[in-house]
């Protein structure tokens, strides 16, 4: 359906890299028997293999289903896309899977004979995906971020208990060896208490704070320009939109938050424990429309943001943590232990853990993770603690391939649902901050507008999922869907 980048390399990519020769020969040949068709649900034959639906199958959703099959216990039984153009090179390697353009109906026709879905489409129609797929007792791998808006990422997040199936989000950095490191370190004590991190990007890489462009083209002929809308607003056709510079819209995606947040804030997660928002606050970049004037375009992410999120404390911190997110480029102010020329995070891309004893860093994906000053690695020796994924990185894909069969709660994934929910709630909690940046209102004069929600702290009620002391935000925790849509929880 469209495409969900992998803007920074990580750890050992060659086989995602490698599109799938090989594999495509491999798909020619195989039987399309479901797992559960063998022996009941549970059962594990030494020949079992996971029978994969893909929603969204070019671009990174091509990835994907290369990564599944590689695995050697999947196969690819269908494929579902939109967008013909998109979809033809990975229909033609697996000519033996079905194909459809409308993942409902190749639901309701194929679902007794599919194990897991995979969902690569862009992120406002993430979630009716996965909740349809899950409420068949399919398991399910969902691209970062795991939805558009924050209700929807609750529900999943509730649904994957509820229908017990295994679950993973499409951040593959945290199957890697670098996040386990950085724990490891954190554990031991080597940089003290953790209160505070920053984490930035240089995305967006595609167009953002601009207007709706007034110019309409035609819809590509291969294009289901409905479907691809599904739960968005009706809306005409416009150039470019697809594959990829829906990004940067608010009815279709979540901004540089949406496509790099997952990947730089979840080490953060995972070695401190976060969970839930206490409260945000921003301030954003605007551009000018003209020598005197800015301009802020509230359909469209802006070019640039700084959010300052406060988590509770947690059992591994003794108090609050402060989470910086900058993008567009920004970035925090260089350690004072990082020489002049040394390289910052990846450089575009990074995650800074400023603790009372030391500061420690790491690059997309929690990758190359790097104690400060840099010769400190030397001197501090921490045994291996938290056991590894088999292939690092690259067997994020695997691991729930194996997951799925060995069903449900039996062996462990790196992101499912109950991590991946909470950390997409933080990156869209930081949207709504930059969302309300553009409320308007008219002034109590009537002349002019106001912009209540600019240069606030909101503040969250976790529980009640709402922002207490600023309602007019509230509208983008949970969307209105277009008519016909639904979230059926």
């Amino acid at each position: 359906m469209s495409d969900h980048t992998l803007p920074s390399k990580p750890v050992s990519s060659e086989s995602r890299r490698t599109f799938i020769k090989n594999a495509a020969v491999t798909a020619a040949a195989f039987m399309i028997v479901p797992r559960h068709v063998l022996g009941g649900k549970g059962f594990l034959a030494p020949s079992d293999r996971l029978i994969v639906a893909s929603v969204g199958v070019g671009g990174k959703g091509a990835s994907d289903i290369t990564s599944i099959f590689q695995s050697g216990k999947a196969d690819i039984g269908y494929l579902c896309d939109v967008d013909d153009r998109r979809a033809a090179t990975t229909v033609k390697n697996f000519p033996k899977a079905k194909y459809y353009k409308d993942w409902r109906k190749m639901l309701d026709k194929e679902a007794k004979h599919i194990d897991g879905v995979t969902v690569s489409t862009p992120d406002h129609n993430h979630a009716v995906i996965a909740l349809a797929a899950m409420q068949l007792d399919k398991h399910v791998y969902v691209q970062k971020p795991l939805t558009h808006d924050i209700f929807e990422a609750r529900a999943l997040t509730d649904a994957a208990k509820k229908y017990k199936v295994v679950t993973q989000m499409g951040n593959q950095g945290a199957s890697g060896d670098g996040v386990r490191q950085l724990m490891e370190w954190y554990n031991a004590g080597v940089i003290g208490d953790v209160h505070t991190v920053y984490s930035w990007t240089d995305r967006p890489v595609w167009p953002q704070g601009i207007p709706w462009p007034q110019t309409n083209v035609p819809v590509p002929k291969e294009l289901d320009w409905d479907l691809w809308l599904g739960t968005a607003p009706s809306k005409n056709y416009i150039d470019k939109l697809v594959p990829f510079n829906w990004r940067g819209w608010w009815d279709y995606g979540t901004g540089a938050l949406g496509d790099m947040g997952c990947h730089l804030i979840e080490p953060a997660f995972r070695v401190l424990g976060l969970s839930y928002v206490k409260d945000v606050q921003c301030s954003v970049g605007s551009v000018y429309v003209d020598e005197f004037k800015r301009g802020y375009f509230p359909e469209s992410c802006p070019p640039s943001s700084h959010v300052t999120m406060t988590f509770p404390a947690t059992p591994k911190t003794t108090g609050e943590v402060t989470l910086h997110w900058m993008d567009g480029g920004i970035q925090p102010e260089r350690p004072a232990e990082l020489a002049p020329t040394e390289l910052f995070g990846d450089g575009g891309n990074g995650t800074l853990f400023i603790g009372t004893k030391g500061k420690m860093m790491c690059s997309t994906y929690g990758a190359d993770p790097r104690l400060l000053p840099l010769s400190r690695a030397a001197t501090v020796q921490i045994a291996p603690t938290i056991t590894r994924v088999p292939g690092g990185a690259d067997g994020h894909y695997a691991q729930w391939v194996e997951a799925c069969i060995a069903g449900w709660g039996k062996k462990e994934v790196s992101s499912p649902f109950s991590i991946a929910g909470p950390v997409t709630e933080a990156l869209l909690m930081a949207n709504l901050a930059i969302r309300g940046f553009d409320v308007q209102k008219p002034k109590t004069d009537g002349k002019g507008m106001d912009y209540p929600g600019r240069y606030i702290k909101l503040l969250w009620d976790n529980q009640q999922m709402k922002v207490t002391n600023f309602d007019d935000v509230n509208q983008f925790v949970k969307r209105q869907y277009r008519e016909g849509w639904s979230l059926d929880i």
